[in-house]
């Protein structure tokens, strides 16, 4: 608890220990964490102030899924500030004040700082053992997991590896395996790699985004559908599902998936599946769909948009 402490902002880790439900919450960044917390006070009544220092939130992921998302939460009432960046933080009395380089300040009763973390190396004496680690604390390691030092190894969080928990979970087990279970041809596989961000909606996305496929030299049919789900419209919720379909004109091999909607992340664990064994968009129309999914949209669709890098 902040309070408890000098800090000036809780981070993630403090807000599950924090003694009673909040009703003002500022949450300074853009990525995974904050995204998520912004939907989770939300979804519990408190009125959510999310400022990001860039221009859109979720770096990384597909534009068009980045500004469905945000669209999207400033349709439900999130207080969404971009291209803000916090000057200073002030505790006053049991209220605290975020202060912003553009003059603007938010009052809240938990101010949370989710801009991403640096590996807790710093004391691990590392330096002592003569291990080599990057500026920000990260050890650096060989493609076995070894570090500089030829029987210390280390993975997941503390190297340079996406910052995912089943990554790392894969990452221990190849290891074990290659030192202990006598296979030591055993690898972890970073191509394709599906992830999903539990906003609401939900993402689910795996493969490049329509800007990095253009970047790295593809020539790409570009396939898109914007839908109410079933649910919804019965329900009457004003939510809709936004899904993409990245293919490479030249090969027709599906490049990048990409959802924002109800299911998301279920949709593409399956999806990312038929993309490891190098699906097709041939391979994507002869599928049969399942009536009345979302999921069926992306063996259905079949007006796309050829672009060129």
């Amino acid at each position: 608890h902040p309070k408890d402490t000098d800090a000036l902002m809780a981070t993630s880790d403090d807000v599950f220990y924090w003694p009673q439900m909040p009703k003002d919450v500022v949450i300074v960044g853009g990525g995974y964490i904050a995204v998520e917390f912004a939907h989770i006070f939300h979804g519990l009544g408190a009125h959510v102030t999310l400022l990001h220092r860039g221009n859109m939130i979720l770096r990384g992921f597909d534009n068009s899924i980045r500004t469905g998302l945000a669209d999207e939460m400033l349709k439900q009432g999130i207080d969404l500030h971009l291209n803000c960046d916090v000057s200073g933080v002030e505790r006053q009395g049991e209220r605290y004040v975020i202060k912003t380089d553009s003059g603007q300040s938010f009052e809240c009763d938990l101010p949370l700082a989710a801009i991403g973390r640096v590996p807790n190396t710093e004391h691990l004496g590392l330096d002592k053992a003569g291990i080599e680690t990057e500026g920000s604390g990260k050890i650096k390691v060989n493609k076995q997991y070894q570090t500089n030092i030829g029987h210390i190894y280390a993975l997941g969080d503390v190297t340079d590896t996406p910052e995912l928990t089943p990554v790392a979970i894969k990452e221990g087990h190849v290891l074990a395996d290659r030192l202990f279970g006598d296979h030591p041809e055993r690898s972890v596989h970073y191509d394709n790699l599906a992830t999903a961000v539990f906003s609401y909606p939900p993402i689910g996305t795996i493969g490049m985004s329509e800007e990095d496929a253009l970047k790295n030299g593809h020539e790409i049919m570009c396939y898109t559908a914007d839908f109410k789900p079933m649910k919804h419209q019965l329900s009457g919720r004003d939510e809709r599902t936004y899904i993409k379909l990245i293919v490479d004109y030249k090969t027709d091999r599906v490049l990048g998936l990409h959802i924002l909607g109800l299911d998301a992340p279920e949709m593409v664990q399956g999806f990312a599946v038929a993309m490891n064994c190098g699906a097709t968009k041939a391979d994507f129309d002869k599928t049969m769909p399942i009536h009345p999914t979302s999921a069926e949209e992306f063996v259905t669709m079949r007006t796309g948009t050829h672009i060129k890098p």
